[in-house]
């Protein structure tokens, strides 16, 4: 655990340093530790909070400036993604999955101005992903979840360029 901490941390450290200055002016409220139990207080809530055929379940974890990390909760697989401006960093927490990067999106569409969404990834690298690993995913990269072994719970951060 220790090991994983101070893993997160570095990473958590290197994306933040690049925002000190514009995380400093923002009126977002500052989160900057979360506790184990807290952890498990979240996986719980977000277990409960699933309604049938919700593939993710979201909680906020860290907030500071512009950084915001969530737990996620993934009971099924959902959506492919593009995030347009924004590296995505993974942690998995617990559980095991199938992630694809790369490839192409299939039945793309906008979410927002600089997010995309697919129903699946035609192409891309596969990789199974596991308990303690970490991952990033660059802007501009498709990626997604497209198994699921029984449940799969991530810390997630959106990285923005600065």
């Amino acid at each position: 655990m220790r090991t994983m901490i101070m893993g997160l941390a570095f990473i958590l450290t290197a994306g933040l340093a690049a925002a000190k200055q514009s995380a400093q002016s923002s009126e977002k409220p500052t989160k900057t530790f979360v506790s184990s139990g807290e952890v498990a207080e979240l996986i719980a809530k977000a277990k409960s909070e699933r309604k049938e055929g919700q593939a993710t379940v979201a909680e906020p974890m860290l907030e500071l400036g512009s950084y915001d990390g969530h737990l996620e909760y993934r009971a099924s697989v959902g959506n492919a993604a593009v995030h347009e401006k924004e590296a995505e960093i993974f942690y998995v927490i617990e559980g095991s999955g199938t992630l694809v990067t790369g490839g192409k999106l299939v039945n793309e569409n906008r979410m927002n101005p600089t997010n995309l969404s697919g129903s699946a990834i035609e192409g891309g690298t596969s990789r199974l992903v596991s308990k303690g690993d970490f991952i990033l995913v660059p802007e501009n990269t498709p990626h997604w979840f497209s198994s699921i072994n029984g449940t799969l719970v991530l810390f997630s951060i959106h990285v923005p360029r600065p």
